[in-house]
């Protein structure tokens, strides 16, 4: 059974929250970054992205990066912009847009259960970017941005939770740029605290719906101070990780789609007519932008038109979980045979678009000198704690979770 446990969260005083509170330093750039703080001297990206304090250009892994990030966040805690809770609590964490709504509890997690395959993922982790967010947790001896987590539904979780949002007032209740509402709820309660880890504790696994390289350089971080203290008692602050829990029934998985930026040599006509042999092309009904709307359908953006493709029945005959997820079917017809793509964790001729940017950004980057794009079908939740279940990995980019959560709200300090 998994395991959580309460903490001492460090988090934004209540007045500036708001203006502390900031995207996730992974989905924007820094360009983006840079034009979100420049006004704003309080936001967390100045220790999530610290690079928008140096100059222009910077290698973000440089290391007068994660040290701008240790003194922007040792600056913030001693101004008072960000204080520590006095005594360990749980904490409600819940984010809305129009009807749809997601409540989870912020809590820390265990190393271990990651390392027993308790706390299941289902995407392969790069190196590289598992030690930058290792350097960045060093550098601030804490964990600075929640892991998205997710677990079977369960009604004792969720009347617990229930009861304490309708008997208490948040701790901060805002709406963010983009319209997503933000309310939170401290749980200090020591009856209520036990009840939840109770509750918790009746589950099998979790599983990790977004962070999985944060999780790892968690993971490496705990052990790197394993070794450093034989003597660890395993109760230490580095055994755990900062996440937040949501059931999977309220979670919205939305498309993540591709552009690459080269046809390999194909004139469009070609490239249409390799991909006829294994998808129907047509153009978009109305010749508009197309989203799919079942699983085998996908939209391509070619030459300033917009087309549906069909995936045909003989690549859809696949019974494997993974062989046959809309991300596969793309990847093994037509990025990789075709188009030469063979590991889209490192080509760089692949970028990928959360679908949170909309069809439009798929059309401006093809239009501003990409060669193609594609909308792809979301990836379903069951889908993903299927693949987990099995001990599988799914193709890199598979999901895009909306709404993000916000860094800053909570800190975990080791």
């Amino acid at each position: 059974m998994p395991h959580i446990k309460p903490f001492k969260a460090i988090r934004p005083a209540v007045e500036v929250v708001e203006k502390v509170a900031a995207p996730p330093y992974d989905v924007i750039d820094s360009r983006e970054a840079r034009e979100m703080v420049r006004d704003n001297p309080y936001s967390f990206l100045r220790v999530g992205r610290a690079e928008v304090e140096l100059e222009p250009g910077i290698d973000a892994h440089d290391g007068r990066v994660y040290q701008r990030a240790r003194e922007n966040f040792r600056q913030m805690l001693a101004t008072g912009v960000l204080i520590p809770d006095q005594k360990e609590n749980f904490y409600i964490y819940r984010l809305s847009r129009g009807e749809q709504a997601q409540t989870g509890l912020v809590a820390c997690v265990s190393v271990d259960d990651y390392l027993n395959n308790i706390i299941k993922k289902h995407e392969h982790t790069r190196p590289d970017k598992e030690q930058d967010r290792a350097a960045h947790i060093e550098a601030c001896n804490a964990q600075t941005g929640p892991i998205f987590l997710t677990y079977r539904h369960r009604e004792d979780i969720a009347g617990i939770m229930k009861e304490w949002m309708a008997d208490t007032p948040p701790l901060y209740d805002f709406v963010a740029p983009d319209g997503v509402g933000h309310r939170a709820w401290l749980v200090g309660d020591g009856e209520t605290l036990g009840q939840l880890i109770a509750a918790f504790g009746k589950l099998k696994y979790f599983y990790i719906a977004d962070g999985h390289h944060r999780t790892a350089a968690a993971a490496r971080v705990a052990l790197r101070r394993r070794e450093q203290d034989p003597n660890y008692s395993g109760g230490e602050e580095y055994n755990y990780f900062l996440s937040v829990l949501f059931p999977h029934t309220e979670l919205m998985i939305m498309d993540y789609n591709r552009v690459v930026a080269d046809l390999k040599g194909l004139s469009p006509a070609a490239f249409r007519e390799k991909i006829a042999k294994k998808f129907t092309v047509e153009l978009s009904p109305g010749q508009g932008p197309y989203r799919p709307h079942k699983k085998g359908t996908f939209g391509m953006y070619l030459g300033g038109a917009w087309y549906r493709l069909q995936a045909k029945a003989e690549i859809l005959a696949s019974s494997d979980p993974i062989d046959s997820l809309d991300v596969s079917l793309l990847q093994d017809n037509i990025l990789g045979p075709i188009l030469g793509i063979e590991d889209p964790r490192t080509d760089d001729r692949i970028d990928f678009v959360g679908g949170s940017r909309g069809l439009e950004e798929l059309a401006g980057r093809v239009n501003g000198g990409m060669a193609v794009a594609f909308s792809l079908y979301p990836t379903s939740i069951t889908d993903v704690m299927g693949a987990a279940d099995l001990g599988l990995v799914m193709p890199p980019k598979s999901t895009w979770f909306e709404p993000k959560l916000l860094s800053g709200l909570f800190i975990h300090s080791l």
